[in-house]
């Protein structure tokens, strides 16, 4: 609760003498409730106005009280300030208003509210103590509370609650105290002294009032039916209440004997069966003792019933009331043969005089034990009557601890640990060998940790002896390793998790002297499954169970070291566990060979993938402290385990196989030549036996493809034959879609061409590798393209060197976007270009090689570099191509753009980079770092970084590097990902010529772009921008970004993708009033504006593009001559347009520009046009629009601007009288029509 701790108004050390010196007040703001001045605040408004005046201060309360659900105990130290003058609210405000009147529930429901949030948080036995007692105040509560009983909840939402579930609640427990009153309840009611009470076998009327109710009230299904049962078991178990009792438990007994299958009759059944269990706990024995043999009848027999079966609460209170009736027919004793428990502490345990105390200790346990044993023979002399109903209560606990739901067995488990506690030695050992025999292997997860709980509440409470430990420990270690297969996941963490309590109970319980031997023989299996298991719940229960064995027993040989490696915060962490944890500990005596067969048995065989894939790593790392062990006896246990049946377990076999060989050969150990050719033949059984085939065929091939890559790395040798069968193994996987077993194969081969194929010479084995991948470039099957272009990445430079001109030029053109649609694919072109840069750096880097093959082609293959290579992955950065998972096309780029940054590396190192090169770089890259995508804006900007502030390599030629300096600052973390951090500074380099253009076509994606915050922190950068600072700079940047976009329009025409947002781009910066102040430029950048509408807009269907045009038009239209006219002539021809929404669209601009602009139209025609605009249904028939517009025409003047067939088809449409006239055609009938009318 580190956030919650109240903060101080000055920084100072708190020691423990400063708080005893401070005030209570002080010391409770410092370390407790951080808001309680804002408490206390609202409290003290409450108490001052009498009541609570703002509903809303309440739920206040009630949110900072939600906070410490839990850690209540921060709050009990405030209690008292907070109930108590509530309380006494309540109390003084239905004596001062009456009950009569309704106005006494709107005073004390909101004040109820806060009481209940406290007994949420803090229980209700903390916060009763604070509760008004006094013996008037019980006929009070109970009439108030019969006052609640009538009201119903408005809303059952617990925000919008008005309090009155929570003044029946707080009610109820304010009686629970009342009734705990010394005096006859007889004497206290007021009824009986007017004579209303006349039959004294009957119970007090105040009684019969309280019991009704909660009658009721066990019926719910809120809180009011645990409170009620509550209230049930202090009032019926007084001793003047035996008529009441009696009264109630035969009702009770009517109940359970006529149990229903419905929801209302389920909750009252749980509502008695909870009660009883609440009176059982509360009465007395002898009390008790009456009527046990009848409450034990119902409950029998609603444990069978289907009513039982369906509940788990229900089970639970069935479980609960079971035990509590044995512990009533079982006399209270204090059993003389119990173990007397642990003591010592770690402190204690790490005294210098620790030896000697421990010694006291195990010589004060054996005269305990002395003790026990004599007084064990007295009471077994005893005989002790036990009741036969008792073995049936136990037989049902025994019958919970197997039950399928948590809470019940935990319940059982209880139950079974207090009735052993009154039980003999002898009949205490067949309880415990009856929890033992759910440990059997026919029994379910259910039994097992049922059986845990059992052992550890057996043992905290000192009835499991040390001389059953012996028996007992054994199930104790299959528990801790209990993991069952069921389908494609197992069960058992929460068995294990149980069973490490066990561990820590034991722990807890035994001395030194008792738990020496057992300790030795669980710690290894606690820390195995601290640090192999898969659940980090368990690893850390494992790891919590040996620390405190380890703290209590004391001298653990190298205990502190583990406890400190086997840390909570470093087990949070699987991998850490598995590759360091584990690997730490094994290092010590006594836990090596566990941790193999641990690994070797349940990890590489598990179902989960990622595990076995860890598992055989972890094993691999365990090899260094006994390689002999490893490359003999493991070996041998898991060669075999590659063939098996179960896919888990050869998948699983294979790894390690491969991660063991490897690590033995790093040790510097060589396997025996038959062992070589054992594993030598792995791969080649596998493949025999076809296990490629079917379900799990993908998982192992990727586990074939590494454990070939281990067998490279340590040349362990192979035949020719051998060679062959693992080279076509590595092909066939490099032609699977899978990308796991491509990019798997591909390390493999890399490894095995180096290992095995690297003569010094090109040979014919060697030549029909490459050929091979080469022919695969250009194969139909895009998975054979992409496997071949990553592995003609790999290949080592002698196979490259031959054909280095033909591989280079294939790689390159398979960068770019394929011609046929249907063989396009973007993870092949990535993968191209990967290949293509790998290609590249072998080439270069071991220049030597190469040299020494072709002397005379160092240039050229730089030259090549320079032009074929770089020019392909600039092309590639105009790679947008997109299919049914979204832009696919930004993988390529982004591979593009880190391709470029290494081959620039490669060209300086040579002195081949030039400015122009420079420029086509900056520019392509700059281009990204201001589109819409997140991930490629952020990339970009770093490999700009990377290139500019390259320690080793510097890259000379950047035009303007200062100024992009000055942009891209050399710090790390920068947000470059974040539109409104990025885009102020890229828009900077619209005013440099040679990076403008190549900006603004990626700042124009992103304005006009469908991301509404990417539109506004574009937009936003680029008004700033056009702002400037100086006087006339702001229309000279006005001018240069009309230039550009005038050639953004010409370079991309026809190409939606960027003109459709370049559109939408002109449009909004109309809409900002840019470009309309350029003085002589303005009409240029009209004029081009037009030219590139009249072609973008002629047979477009695109609506967006067709809306955005329209406003344009409207735009130019409205400014001044002369390319007004123009502007508005092409605006009008949209008016005929066959798309409804188009036309209508195009009239309101029509509209809008005649309304802004008299002179297009004579004065006299204005109105009478405007009135056509308006009046025309331009959505309606073709037909009629096409007359609506020759009438526009004609009435504003503008005849000589109507095309000639238009007029002509209105003539001969109205000549013929309406005979013949044309059928009108629905342009909405068509479906391509409707999609398109949706926007798509």
């Amino acid at each position: 609760m580190a956030g919650e701790i109240a903060k101080t108004e000055e920084p100072l050390v708190v020691y423990e003498e400063d708080d005893e010196r401070g005030s209570k007040e002080t010391v409770l703001q410092k370390y407790f409730l951080q808001e309680w001045k804002l408490v206390k605040y609202i409290l003290d408004d409450i108490v001052f106005n009498g009541r609570v005046s703002d509903l809303s201060s309440v739920h206040r309360i009630r949110s900072i009280m939600d906070k410490y659900q839990e850690q209540g105990q921060l709050l009990e130290p405030y209690l008292e300030s907070i109930v108590s003058p509530l309380m006494l609210m309540i109390r003084s405000k239905t004596i001062e208003v009456g009950l009569a009147s309704d106005e006494i529930l709107e005073v004390i429901n909101p004040l109820c509210i806060i009481i209940y949030s406290l007994v949420t948080v803090c229980g209700y036995k903390a916060v009763v103590k604070f509760f008004p007692h006094q013996v008037s105040d019980l006929e009070l509560s109970v009439s108030l509370l019969e006052k609640c009983h009538g009201t119903n909840s408005v809303t059952s939402l617990r925000q919008e609650s008005g309090g009155e579930m929570e003044a029946k609640c707080v009610i109820l427990l304010w009686l629970s105290i009342l009734v705990l009153v010394p005096f006859d309840i007889s004497s206290i009611d007021s009824s009986i002294s007017i004579g209303q009470y006349t039959d004294v076998n009957e119970p007090p009327p105040l009684v019969m009032r309280m019991v009704g109710i909660c009658k009721d009230y066990l019926s719910t299904a809120g809180p009011m039916r645990s409170i009620a049962g509550l209230l049930l078991s202090r009032l019926l178990t007084r001793p003047d209440m035996p008529n009441a009792f009696i009264s109630f438990l035969d009702w009770t007994h009517e109940v359970l004997s006529s149990v229903k299958d419905d929801v209302m009759d389920h909750f009252r059944v749980l509502g008695v069966v909870e009660a009883l269990a609440a009176i059982f706990k509360a009465g007395s024995r002898k009390m008790l003792l009456i009527v046990v043999s009848s409450v034990w009848s119902d409950t029998l027999a609603i444990i069978k019933s289907t009513t039982a079966a369906r509940s788990p609460l229900l089970r639970k209170s069935i479980v609960k009331l079971t035990q509590r009736i044995g512990l009533t027919c079982l006399p209270r004793r204090s059993p003389q043969w119990c173990y007397v428990g642990n003591k010592s502490s770690l402190r204690k345990n790490m005294s210098p005089n620790a030896s000697s105390g421990i010694d006291q200790c195990s010589c004060d346990a054996d005269l305990d034990i002395s003790t026990s044993e004599k007084n064990l023979t007295f009471l077994d002399d005893e005989n002790m009557d036990v009741p036969d109903m008792v073995e049936e209560i136990i037989e049902l606990l025994l019958t919970g601890l197997r039950d399928t739901d948590t809470v019940v067995r935990w319940s059982a488990a209880k139950g079974v640990g207090r009735i052993t506690s009154r039980l003999t030695s002898s009949l205490a050992d067949e309880v415990l060998s009856s929890v033992l025999e759910l440990f059997s292997p026919g029994e379910g997860d259910g039994s097992w940790h049922g059986g845990c709980l059992a052992l550890a509440e057996l043992a905290r409470r000192g009835l499991l002896l040390p001389i059953s430990l012996p028996r007992v420990v054994p199930f104790v270690v299959k528990a801790l390793h209990y993991d069952i297969r069921r389908g494609p996941h197992s069960v058992g963490s929460h068995v294990r998790d149980a069973a490490a309590y066990v561990c820590w109970a034991f722990g807890r319980a035994y001395y030194q002297n008792d738990m020496r031997n057992i300790l030795n023989e669980l710690a290894p299996h606690l820390l195995a499954v601290a640090c192999y298991d898969r659940e980090v719940n368990c690893r850390r229960a494992a790891a919590a169970a040996f620390q405190e064995n380890v703290g209590r027993q004391g001298n653990y040989p190298r205990g502190i070291e583990i406890v400190n490696t086997a840390d909570y915060f470093l087990l949070a962490s699987r991998v850490n566990s598995y590759m360091n944890v584990a690997v730490s500990i094994a290092q010590y005596d006594g836990y090596l060979y566990l941790f193999v067969e641990e690994l070797l048995y349940n990890k590489i065989c598990h179902w989960d993938k990622g595990l076995r894939e860890l598992a055989a790593k972890a094993l691999s790392s365990l090899v260094k402290y006994d390689v002999e062990y490893f490359a003999n006896f493991v070996m041998e246990k898991i060669i075999p385990c590659t063939l098996s049946s179960d896919l888990c377990t050869r998948h699983g076999a294979t790894l390690a196989a491969g991660e063991i060989v490897l690590a033995i050969h790093q040790c510097g150990y060589s396997l025996p030549i038959d062992k070589q050719k054992e594993v030598a033949g792995v791969v080649p059984a596998i493949e025999k036996a076809r296990l490629y085939r079917g379900k799990g065929g993908e998982i192992m091939r990727a586990a074939v493809s590494r454990f070939i890559e281990c067998l490279s790395a340590v040349h362990l040798f192979l035949s020719e034959n051998t060679k062959r069968k693992l080279l076509d193994t590595l092909s066939e996987n490099l032609r699977h879609p899978n990308s796991h077993i491509q990019n798997a194969a591909v390390e493999a081969i890399r490894r095995f061409l180096q290992a095995y194929f690297i003569t010094g010479q090109v040979d014919k084995a060697t030549d029909l590798i490459m050929s091979k991948y080469l022919e695969q470039l250009v194969d139909p099957n895009v998975a054979a393209r992409r496997g071949s272009a990553l592995a003609l990445g790999v290949l080592p430079i002698n196979l490259l060197v031959k054909d280095w001109k033909v591989l280079l030029m294939r790689l390159c053109s398979s960068c770019l976007i394929e011609d046929n649609p249907e063989d396009r694919d973007a993870e092949a072109r990535v993968n191209s270009i990967k290949g293509l840069l790998s290609v590249c750096e072998i080439l270069t880097e071991e220049r030597e090689d190469f040299d020494l093959y072709f002397p005379d082609q160092g240039t050229s293959l730089f030259l090549m570099i320079k032009n074929e290579v770089m020019q392909s992955l600039l092309k590639a950065l105009n790679d947008y191509s997109v299919d049914n998972r979204g832009d696919v096309g930004s993988w390529v780029r982004e591979a593009a753009m880190e391709a470029l940054e290494r081959c620039t590396y490669i060209l300086c190192k040579r002195e081949l980079f030039d400015a122009n090169l420079a420029i086509g770089l900056v520019s392509g890259i700059v281009k990204q770092a201001v589109e819409k995508m997140d991930k490629l804006r952020e990339v970009a900007a770093k490999v700009l970084h990377r290139i500019l502030y390259n320690d080793v390599i510097f890259v000379p030629s950047i035009p303007y590097r200062e100024k992009l300096e000055e942009i891209i600052p050399n710090k790390d973390d920068l947000k470059w990902a974040v539109p409104t951090f990025s885009y102020p500074r890229f828009v900077q380099l619209l005013q440099l010529n040679c990076y403008s253009r190549s900006v603004l076509c990626g700042l124009v994606i992103s304005i006009g772009g469908l991301q509404d915050f990417l539109r506004k922190a574009s937009l936003s950068a680029l008004l700033d921008y056009l702002q400037g600072t100086l006087n006339g700079e702001s229309i000279m940047r006005e001018c240069t970004l009309s230039d550009d976009i005038l050639w953004v329009l010409q370079q991309y025409r026809k190409c939606d993708r960027v003109i459709i947002p370049t559109l939408k781009t002109i449009e909004i910066l109309f809409s900002k009033s840019v470009f309309l102040d350029m003085e002589d430029h303005t009409p240029i950048f009209f004029e081009g504006v037009l030219d590139s509408l009249l072609t973008e807009l002629k047979g477009s269907k695109d609506f967006s593009k067709l809306y955005a045009g329209i406003a344009i038009l409207g735009y130019i239209a409205s400014v001044s001559p002369p390319v007004k006219p123009r502007a508005f002539s092409q605006l009008l021809t949209f008016l005929s347009h066959r798309y409804p929404k188009i036309r209508k669209a195009c009239a309101e601009q029509v509209y809008l520009v005649l309304l802004q602009n008299e002179k297009l139209v004579s004065e006299n025609n204005t109105e009478r046009v405007l009135e056509i605009i308006s009046d025309t249904c331009w959505e309606g028939d073709i037909e009629v629009v096409k007359k609506q517009k020759v009438l526009l025409y004609q009435t504003a003047g503008l005849e000589s601007w109507l095309p000639l067939n238009a007029m002509d088809g209105v003539l001969s449409s109205s000549g013929d009288g309406g005979k013949n006239k044309p059928t009108a055609v629905d342009e909405n009938a068509s479906y391509s029509s409707l999609v398109g009318s949706s926007g798509f």
